[in-house]
């Protein structure tokens, strides 16, 4: 006869019972944590992407409006009608972005408030008011490149596709035969 008490096997199963539950609330919490986590990076990303796209379509409608009533011989629209027209493009870029995009989309903006501005040919001394214009117009895509450029450095943005993997992962594996074949590979199979 066994010298196992009558109540040792009816513990041992509650004990393993408690233990696996307990392993399970702490999966499920971690899990729960990390989905949470990829939520709020995954909002980081679409507010900021949001904010600037919104940002650079409406500096790019300012400057074509700024060419176009140039070259039309036309007095450019007043520094109001910009900043209405800008502002609430520009706040929300003012109070998500990191320091560098905020600098260099707060630089493109007072090159276009300049542009906006009346042109004080008396403080330009040798040149002529259209020639300061053109030249201010000029300097826009250079000032708005540099405003792309720290925005493709504060989203991770890269010129590359990142490499191609089965589970999404940027390690590299060895891909099963199966999953090396393209569609018409398979066809003719």
């Amino acid at each position: 006869m066994s010298q196992i008490p009558w109540w040792g096997l009816p513990l041992v199963a509650a004990v393993f019972a408690l233990a696996g539950a307990a392993a399970v609330r702490i999966v499920a919490a971690r899990d729960n944590d990390l989905l949470s986590r990829r939520r709020r990076t995954r909002r980081w990303y679409e507010e900021r992407t949001a904010a600037y796209v919104q940002l650079l379509a409406a500096f790019e409608r300012a400057t074509v409006r700024l060419r176009a009533s140039f070259e039309a011989g036309e007095k450019p629209p007043g520094v109001l009608a910009y900043v209405d027209e800008i502002g609430p493009a520009l706040m929300p870029v003012r109070l998500l972005a990191s320091g560098p995009v905020r600098s260099a989309a707060l630089a493109v903006h007072l090159q276009l408030e300049r542009l906006h501005s009346q042109m004080n040919p008396a403080n330009v001394t040798g040149v002529r008011p259209e020639t300061h214009f053109r030249e201010l117009l000029a300097q826009v895509p250079l000032v708005m490149q540099e405003f792309e450029a720290a925005i493709r450095e504060e989203l991770g943005i890269r010129e590359t596709p990142p490499p191609h993997t089965l589970n999404g992962s940027a390690r590299s594996r060895r891909l099963p035969r199966w999953a090396a074949l393209t569609p018409s590979d398979t066809d003719r199979k």
